[in-house]
């Protein structure tokens, strides 16, 4: 079901470089198919909606817009008939929010050089798009953390898309989007939901940026409108790559495991260990857990498609591979996490111990769970306050300062080839 490997073996090589190369796909079909959603529901606005709802969906909902009065009735009712849950989305939002405004950056300004004042202006976006998923599962908690960060950063309005079903939105996503703040809801999905976004319709505003996971369609939607808007990351399937020296109980590694192989069947789930007794004891703690889960079918595809055990000779090969690896979540099981982390140089978001399993991180840890896959924390960041940012730079000089640096500019200028930006300069001192 899942692989053990050894990271001694001669084949190794080329079986790691599988999972190195996960994000890969041929994309060719899909992308084609996404762009003719694209220029549909940018020629014919909400027509072009409701037709790809009832052609993808097999709903054509009576309207786009969910009324606040629905959102209201669905918050009432989850916090009467499902008030734990409530009652555990409220303070998920409240730790998010206080996590959040942490690193929430001001503007500035120096005048530490005569005559010249330099700085940052920092505006938010005016609006913000969320892509909610639907299908295999729901996620409530994406809400929050796509909305709560977009709202402590300041942007004036918060639009949710997510697709329609038979039975109306879920009263949960619509609970967490009242808890979130969100200002309107809107049913509709897949490519033809960041079509809306990007370009606009008679009924869905246009926005700024578009966030939240989806499928390859989406994610392919907003990869090609980039540009139009702009987007937080291409989100791929979820993964998790857990590093461990042996310590520990092996029914935690295999629990963690089956947390990400759950979500997708290409999840990718990686135990790289130092241990073989440990990597026996949980090639077979995976197994039984198995038995038990409601969604066993998609976790067993993604363990033998997009999961592996790695013997390792040492701690240090195990995080040099992890690095490789870059995955979204990073456990570091082991002993002395602490000393281990300043090893780790590519990772979404990194659990420190045995006693942090990833799943707190997606809930209620506060930090955000929109993480950066298929291996780009090589160079990408989690969703965070700075996404829904602008930076504009403050620029200042009196006649004094411009001729203090005048010769230099207008000499690089010459050298460019761009006349015009010397003699902007020139007609200014020359008089």
């Amino acid at each position: 079901m899942i692989k053990v490997l050894n990271a001694k073996d001669s084949e190794f090589k080329d079986r790691f470089e599988t999972i190195l190369s996960r994000g890969a796909y041929d994309n060719e079909r899909i992308e084609n198919t996404v762009k003719g959603i694209l220029k549909t529901v940018k020629a014919g606005g909400d027509k072009a909606l409701f037709e790809f709802s009832e052609r993808f969906d097999g709903v054509r909902p009576e309207s786009l817009h969910v009324t606040n009065e629905e959102i209201k009735r669905a918050k009432e009712f989850v916090s009467k008939e499902f008030k734990e849950l409530y009652d555990a989305l409220s303070l998920s939002a409240k730790r998010i929010e206080s996590f959040h405004r942490m690193h929430l950056p001001e503007s500035w300004d120096t005048d530490d050089e005569e005559g010249i004042l330099l700085g940052q202006k920092i505006t938010p976006l005016r609006r913000a798009g969320i892509y909610v998923p639907g299908g295999k599962a729901l996620y409530p908690s994406s809400i929050l953390m796509n909305a709560i960060p977009a709202r402590v950063a300041g942007v004036d309005e918060i639009v949710m898309v997510t697709p329609p079903s038979k039975g109306g939105i879920d009263p949960a996503l619509l609970a967490a989007a009242y808890i979130a703040d969100v200002d309107s809801i809107y049913q509709v999905g897949g490519a033809q939901s960041v079509a809306a976004l990007a370009y606009g319709t008679e009924t869905i505003p246009r926005v700024d940026k578009i966030v939240g996971p989806g499928n390859i369609y989406v994610a392919t939607a907003k990869r090609l409108v980039y540009g139009i808007v702009d987007i937080d990351m291409i989100a791929g399937p979820s993964e998790i790559t857990i590093v461990n020296d042996g310590n520990g109980d092996a029914a935690y590694i295999a629990a963690d495991l089956l947390s990400q192989a759950e979500h997708d069947e290409m999840a990718l789930c990686v135990l790289l260990t130092t241990s073989g007794k440990m990597a026996e004891e949980v090639r077979k703690e995976v197994l039984k857990r198995l038995e038990g889960l409601k969604r066993k079918d998609i976790a067993s595809k993604a363990l033998r498609s997009r999961g592996a055990i790695i013997l390792v000779d040492n701690i240090e090969e195990a995080v040099e591979l992890a690095n490789e690896i870059a995955p979204e979540h990073l456990e570091l099981f082991v002993e002395k996490p602490v000393d281990l982390l300043k090893s780790i140089k590519n990772a979404g978001a990194v659990f420190l111990g045995a006693y942090t399993p990833e799943s707190i991180g997606d809930y209620l840890a506060g930090p955000n769970h929109v993480l950066p896959t298929g291996g780009t924390a090589r160079f990408s960041s989690p969703l965070g306050t700075q996404d829904f940012l602008k930076r504009s730079s403050i620029i200042s000089f009196s006649c004094t300062a411009l001729k203090r640096f005048s010769r230099q500019a207008m000499t690089i200028a010459e050298k460019e080839g761009l006349q015009a930006h010397a003699k902007a300069i020139e007609v200014r001192i020359s008089h």
